[in-house]
């Protein structure tokens, strides 16, 4: 249960400093944490990554994963269901959707009237990542009703953490009809940070890993106690998911 772009995006990388003083690191590793680069190692054992060598990977994976992921689910969607009539993209603001298109009615308002910028806020203009849209189904706006937004976090930190809850409750509070499937894509090694955006009221549907098989082989294997058990709680109640699911799933709703 591997992203078919894993072994594209995640490799090795030369390092000046990093907490185990290795040449070479995993390019999706915090090098300041040893658990990490072990962890991130043990994966990239279990993808058949050569350790002694520079990865051909990406400088900076972050925008090369919102590709990846965008082509493989318009690909995917459209040989499964083209009659859906999907429409994956990046960077579309969620007024041009039928949930949110009264939201550009405030906007209309806030531009007209800028004292209610203040009151207001502009939060609610979000640009998910990645979108998945279907044309074929009838709105009242006529424009296309959005049924995922992805957003892609190449690793997780607190701070990519509190942006992406505070999306999801913007998108949750501000619908109007049915709710897309909120889901976050990463390729982070720490069981721990998975497990805080993972963890929650359910902002965010479900966490989505693109090397989940190669993850738990190395966290069986590398793991300490706090991370092995992080590990059993967001696997176990099905918050963290292998990226390979994420297709099945948004064609069968």
């Amino acid at each position: 249960m591997t992203a078919p772009f894993a072994t594209a995006l995640l490799g090795w990388k030369a390092s000046g400093k990093n907490k185990l003083s290795w040449p070479l690191v995993p390019n999706f590793a915090d090098v300041d944490s040893a658990e990490s680069l072990r962890l991130a190692a043990g994966l990239l054992d279990q993808l058949d990554v050569l350790r002694d060598f520079a990865s051909d990977v990406p400088k900076d994976p972050g925008g090369p994963l919102e590709e990846a992921v965008e082509t493989h689910l318009e690909h995917g969607l459209f040989r499964l269901q083209p009659e859906r009539g999907w429409k994956v993209a990046r960077g579309s603001v969620i007024t041009g959707f039928d949930q949110y298109a009264h939201l550009s009615q405030v906007q209309a308002l806030v531009r007209a009237n800028p004292g209610l910028r203040i009151t207001v806020g502009t939060d609610y203009l979000i640009k998910p990542d990645v979108t998945v849209a279907l044309r074929g189904v009838r709105t009242a706006s006529g424009l296309p009703h959005l049924h995922a937004a992805i957003s892609c976090k190449w690793t997780i930190r607190s701070d990519r953490v509190q942006n992406i809850r505070h999306e999801c409750l913007q998108m949750i509070r501000h619908r109007r009809g049915r709710q897309p499937h909120l889901v976050t894509v990463t390729a982070e090694p720490l069981p721990t940070r998975l497990a805080s955006i993972a963890r929650g009221t359910g902002e965010v549907d479900a966490v989505y890993h693109v090397a989940y098989d190669a993850m738990a082989a190395s966290v069986a294997e590398h793991a300490n106690a706090e991370q092995a058990d992080a590990w059993r709680e967001v696997t176990g109640q099905r918050r963290v998911l292998s990226y390979e699911l994420l297709l099945g799933t948004l064609a069968s709703w």
